[in-house]
């Protein structure tokens, strides 16, 4: 009798290869440079826009408030010290500009670099106070942060310009717009006094060049307190369409607040679950990213 061998033992389905040890640390990186990349996309909007609009009209709020108080109690600032013979702070509010043609009534501060004039046009330094004898000048941008000086290039000659500092109040008539390349206006007669406003112009947050108005003053001309500094002096950050070199520090701490934060919610994502992580982590990294991408701003175009 013939013994049949028993049939061999079914073979097991093969394990699934792992994932080699280095596959997770690749994509949780890849995950985290995704978050950090679109927080600081929609920062860069935001602070162009939204968020860059509110703050403008927040410091110009608060800096007006300073202002009226300084000229109520006679202490605000007619040349480059204080009251008290300190050197003027950069950023400090030192005028108000008002241009009835346009509706524009803003609080002037002291600086033309980037992040001053985040909060408003600001006061070239190198120059005279507005009434004084001398060319001032105040810069402001033509879009981002409320864009101040977005249609200056479109007063008519003779409209009327109104600057009040610790002095007075200067009044200025608009006598030409020039681009680059055009013709100077005329030297100033001596004790005559002239306002220059400075924007960028070309396309929409793409500056291809500078657009001056000239104002001479038709109001009485004030004194002139002594310069310690002379015309010139300023840095480049603080010429049109300069920027702040200066400001990459910030810009890399706030880009290393970032990255952590989106390494983070990387690795919350894989512990405790997408809905979870998502609503702790939005608020978070949209707040880094405005601040990254706000510190960054400082690299582009003053005039911007």
């Amino acid at each position: 009798m013939t013994v049949l061998a028993p049939p061999p033992p079914a073979l097991a389905a093969p394990e699934p290869a792992a994932d080699p040890p280095a596959a997770a640390p690749r994509v949780a990186f890849a995950g985290a440079a995704l978050c950090v990349l679109a927080a600081l996309l929609l920062g860069f909007a935001a602070n162009l826009t939204v968020v860059g609009h509110l703050q403008h009209a927040r410091d110009q709020r608060t800096a007006y408030d300073d202002l009226r108080a300084q000229l109520a109690m006679g202490t605000a600032p007619v040349g480059q010290t204080t009251f008290d013979g300190k050197p003027l702070d950069v950023g400090a509010p030192m005028a108000l500009l008002r241009i009835p043609a346009l509706g524009t009534k803003q609080v002037v501060f002291e600086g033309t670099a980037s992040g001053v004039l985040r909060s408003g046009p600001g006061h070239r330094r190198d120059t005279p106070f507005p009434g004084q004898a001398g060319t001032s000048q105040i810069m402001g941008r033509a879009w981002g942060y409320g864009g101040p000086f977005n249609d200056i290039a479109r007063l008519p000659i003779g409209s009327v310009i109104r600057v009040t500092t610790g002095q007075s109040t200067a009044e200025y008539r608009v006598t030409g717009i020039r681009r680059d390349g055009d013709p100077l206006p005329a030297v100033l007669a001596a004790g005559k006094g002239r306002l220059t406003l400075v924007t960028a112009t070309g396309g929409a947050y793409t500056p291809s060049g500078v657009v001056r108005v000239d104002a001479d003053l038709v109001s009485e001309t004030q004194p002139s307190p002594p310069r310690p500094r002379r015309a010139g002096w300023i840095e480049d950050a603080e010429k049109p369409l300069g920027s702040e070199s200066g400001a990459w520090l910030s810009v890399y701490l706030w880009s290393q607040a970032l990255l952590a934060a989106a390494l983070l919610t990387v690795w919350l994502h894989r512990r405790w679950g997408r809905w979870q992580t998502w609503i702790t982590a939005v608020p978070v990294l949209a707040a880094l990213g405005i601040a990254a991408s706000g510190a960054a701003t400082c690299l582009l175009p003053n005039l911007l």
